[in-house]
């Protein structure tokens, strides 16, 4: 999986302090329960099953469906390996309980140029999940968004924080249900290279550096990095510049109001090229790390025993699908702390993907109002790997404790919550592999030393891109 959102600009602007002591303090929690689990308790907290109310069509549910025998539809997002196989199961359903037929589309990045040529080709999917912010915003101003229907925009109503219905909003119409979400500041480990280790978590980036020294002095490599995609290095990224400059200033150079050759944007990449600089620290060193995709680096800090290539990985919630591929188990083999804090207070940065509808119709809007529902979030939710911005899905249908955890942080944020900064960015600045801040940064990891020729070309690639 990749992260979710890039381009254009947010449409919440809520504040990031109340999304800290939220989603930190519930994920701090989530990381103490390191016994966790299985979720097999399908029921909520009031002792019901998730899908027992409501008016049901098909196999049942809390939302009522239309029967659509012989109609059919394409699905297109950017979900690959275990990711698309979940969602394929939610589409399963939906087909069980609609006699629809549904085909999924696996999009490219960045997802506007691959649907302007299927839209350029005469066709364009019925439905898409736009993984960037602006992305939404593009896809109405080409008039290629359709708005969201009475029945989706009831389910929106119903299960979504105004916070998460407001970024699906386009000049204060809704266009978008967002489906999933990530909590994109969090770095996993491998339990057994700790222990061997005698590491400890850290909390603060200090404390993060003397961690990974003390893994590598064990014999293990610190920390491994999916430099071969682009988007991870943003990440690493937006969580120091968020933590160390602020919110105000995170606010302002992802609208592009101040300049990347501003000294916020120095001090942020001096302070992770102490990580990048040191080629004992990661995994394959630089070169080695920009030929690892994001799914190898988290597989490769999960798998060797003793000796994996890695003992960390950053990245968000959704690691957990790609750590269901080894034999390690999450809360015990796999822990979680999170993203340690370089300034005042550790980073929050969020993400997600939203369904858009391209081509209009009673299936598409059907599709999209069951998306809306806990329904079908329920369904990806037990399967791991992915977290629902909707707060009708009942926390027992996440897999384990540290996925419960999560959740309950998410929705606990309600409307305060900060995006992911590329993802608020033009999509050629923020969201298109071999160019932009993906390239750049991917170029600033092979010399981190190059702090001011990085900030240089960032800057000269944002210009273009925000001007454009």
């Amino acid at each position: 999986m990749r992260r979710s959102l890039r381009t254009g600009r947010s449409s919440t602007h809520s504040t990031h302090r109340a999304a800290q002591a939220a989603a930190a303090a519930v994920i701090v929690g989530a990381l103490t329960l390191t016994a966790c689990g299985g979720g097999d308790d399908k029921k909520s907290d009031d002792g019901k099953s998730p899908a027992s109310s409501g008016d049901t069509v098909g196999s049942g549910g809390s939302v009522s469906l239309p029967k659509l025998d012989g109609a059919s539809l394409e699905v297109a997002a950017v979900w690959t390996g275990p990711e698309q196989a979940n969602f394929k199961k939610v589409l399963a359903e939906f087909e069980k309980r609609t006699g629809a037929k549904v085909t999924f589309v696996p999009a490219q990045d960045p997802i506007i140029n691959f649907l302007g040529s299927k839209i350029a080709g005469g066709a364009p999917p019925d439905v898409a999940l736009l993984p960037q912010v602006g992305a939404i915003k593009q896809a109405v101003e080409k008039k290629w968004a359709k708005p969201v229907g009475a029945e989706a925009q009831a389910q929106l109503a119903k299960n979504y924080s105004q916070g998460w219905q407001d970024l699906g909003k386009v000049d204060g119409k809704q266009y978008a249900v967002y489906y999933k979400a990530a909590n994109k500041s969090l770095v996993w480990y491998n339990t057994k290279v700790f222990e061997n280790a005698g590491a400890k978590e850290p909390t603060t980036w200090k404390d993060f550096l003397s961690t990974a020294q003390t893994v590598y002095d064990s014999g293990v490599t610190p920390v491994s990095v999916g430099g071969a995609d682009g988007w991870t290095l943003t990440d690493w990224f937006e969580n120091i510049y968020l933590s160390q400059a602020g919110p105000e200033k995170y606010d302002q150079l992802a609208q592009h109001k101040i300049k990347w050759t501003d000294p916020s944007v120095k001090d942020a990449l001096t302070t992770l090229a102490q990580l990048w600089g040191n080629k004992n620290y990661i995994a394959g060193g630089p070169d080695g790390a920009l030929q690892t995709e994001f799914p190898a680096s988290v597989t490769q800090t999960f798998t060797g025993g003793d000796q994996p290539k890695a003992g960390m990985v950053f990245e968000g919630d959704f690691v957990g699908v790609n750590i269901a591929e080894t034999k390690a188990k999450i809360g015990t083999d796999a822990k979680v702390f999170p993203f340690p804090a370089v300034g005042a207070k550790a980073p929050v940065v969020s993400g997600g993907d939203a369904a858009v509808v391209l081509k209009d119709s009673k299936a598409a809007q059907a599709l999209v109002t069951f998306l809306a529902s806990p329904d079908a979030a329920t369904i990806q939710a037990k399967l791991g790997g992915y977290l629902s911005p909707n707060k009708s899905v009942a926390n027992s249908a996440y897999p384990n404790a540290v996925q419960q955890s999560m959740a309950k942080a998410l929705i606990a944020a309600g409307d305060d919550f900060r995006f992911d900064m590329s993802d608020q960015a033009p999509q050629s600045f923020g969201g298109t592999p071999g160019k932009g801040e993906w390239k750049d940064l991917q170029d600033f990891l092979k010399n981190p030393k190059n702090v001011a020729g990085t900030q240089a070309k960032l800057e000269a690639d944002a210009a273009a891109a925000y001007k454009g």
